[in-house]
């Protein structure tokens, strides 16, 4: 399916309530809908070849690495923006791969901190490199000196989502 097909089912009319013009948002959308899914799949079956692994593995050894002390479990959904539901088989696999630990708190025995193993972080450096260079391998055809630009662009374009969205 086209975009031009895909925006007709999104929204025939291309129009807000009050007439706006909605046809480069959904554009937009579905460019940046498309390239995520692009680069997402790629990173998917890279880390399934070669390391046997999942990204969402990945993506929370990612969360600990830069938790030198470890995390609060009830932190990663949100750091993830997942169902604490979701993480559990994923945490009990790492814990039982021995990548994490998970031990109760000090100070609240009901909360549980979980911590990259000396081991789980060793081998999650070694696939963070091989994430670099298939991220590198990727876009290599996106010319170097737009990089930034385009970066500097999705920023403003995260900032103007976020203030955009309703308070709870």
């Amino acid at each position: 399916m086209v975009a031009a097909e895909k925006l007709a089912l999104i929204d025939p009319e291309g129009r807000t309530e009050d007439g706006a013009d909605t046809r480069a948002q959904t554009r937009l959308w579905l460019r940046l809908l498309a390239c995520t899914s692009l680069i997402e799949t790629e990173l998917r079956r890279q880390l399934r070849e070669e390391f046997d692994f999942t990204l969402p593995r990945f993506d929370v050894l990612a969360q600990l690495d830069r938790e030198p002390g470890g995390l609060v479990l009830g932190e990663l959904p949100k750091r993830l923006m997942v169902s604490a539901g979701n993480l559990t088989p994923i945490i009990n696999r790492l814990v039982a791969d021995g990548y994490i630990t998970r031990t109760p708190s000090n100070l609240d025995g009901r909360v549980q901190i979980i911590c990259m193993t000396a081991e789980g972080r060793k081998e999650f450096r070694r696939m963070a490199r091989k994430h670099g260079m298939w991220l590198a391998s990727l876009l290599k055809g996106f010319p170097p000196d737009r990089l930034e630009g385009l970066i500097e662009q999705l920023d403003l374009l995260k900032t103007a989502v976020k203030d955009s969205r309703p308070s709870p």
